[in-house]
């Protein structure tokens, strides 16, 4: 798997889910849309439980969905023309069908890692940075999937042969990359963890200045959690963890100094 080897793939589009409690749903909207300087769409659903995240003159790729039990996390939506040919990619690749509901479906990874295979509406425009009033910028821009080291090479070859993205190492050797091509808003990051544990995953934002970002985010109601390598752990005012990285918000790459 070599950065080399990039292909289109069948992937068009990307959505990012911020998946809270129904309970703190409307705080975490309010919270993500702050942060992403975006607004919300009409919620819809049987139950209100869906919303997306829009930008001014963009096409949006994140939405948050409220769900019944459980802290919540983060899963993907891949956007495709032909949902069947993804969704049939996805079982020969060892992904396990979890629910079809006609045009989309979600299914769930070797590793256990929840995603769905929806419909592409022609989105192309990938959303700009947000920008603080201190004019600092940060941008959404990374599903990280939280594996157990028994489950880890089975994602990385998952996740790389399903997108056919380029696919190396990261900045550390528990990290490994699915980067997709230019214009599309959302990277893969794989996180072998040093303990058995379910997968999960979480939401990753690029800043250009971590601590500044830190303490706006505090003063919105996040919670500062931890401080690792290059980046700070954060839970968002119901719970739910994130992480803000030293990455460029423009190009996804960390400083070269």
């Amino acid at each position: 798997m070599s950065e080399d080897v990039v292909g289109a793939g069948p992937i068009r589009w990307m959505y990012a889910f911020v998946d809270r409690p129904v309970e703190g749903f409307g705080r975490a909207c309010d919270f993500w849309t702050t942060i992403t300087d975006t607004r919300l769409s009409p919620f819809r659903g049987e139950l209100d439980e869906f919303v997306t995240l829009l930008p001014d003159g963009a096409d949006p790729c994140v939405k948050a969905q409220g769900i019944a039990a459980g802290d919540g996390g983060a899963h993907l939506d891949l956007a495709v023309e032909d949902v069947p040919e993804l969704v049939a990619s996805a079982l020969r690749l060892g992904a396990t069908l979890v629910s079809d509901h006609g045009s989309w479906a979600v299914l769930r990874s070797p590793g256990g890692q929840l995603f769905c295979a929806v419909p592409w509406h022609g989105e192309s425009a990938r959303p700009p940075v947000a920008k603080a009033p201190d004019g600092t910028t940060s941008r959404l821009d990374q599903v990280s999937i939280d594996l157990a080291p028994n489950a880890y090479d089975s994602e990385v070859a998952f996740w790389t042969d399903l997108t056919g993205w380029a696919s190396h190492t990261g900045a550390l050797p528990e990290f490994h990359l699915v980067k997709p091509p230019a214009g599309l808003p959302l990277r893969i990051l794989l996180q072998r963890l040093g303990e058995d544990r379910p997968t999960a995953a979480h939401l990753d934002l690029a800043c250009s200045d971590i601590d500044a970002t830190r303490a706006r985010h505090e003063k919105l109601g996040a919670a500062f959690v931890s401080r690792g390598a290059r980046w700070v752990v954060m839970r968002d005012p119901v719970g739910g963890t994130y992480c803000l990285t030293g990455r460029d918000p423009e190009t996804g790459s960390l400083p070269t100094g």
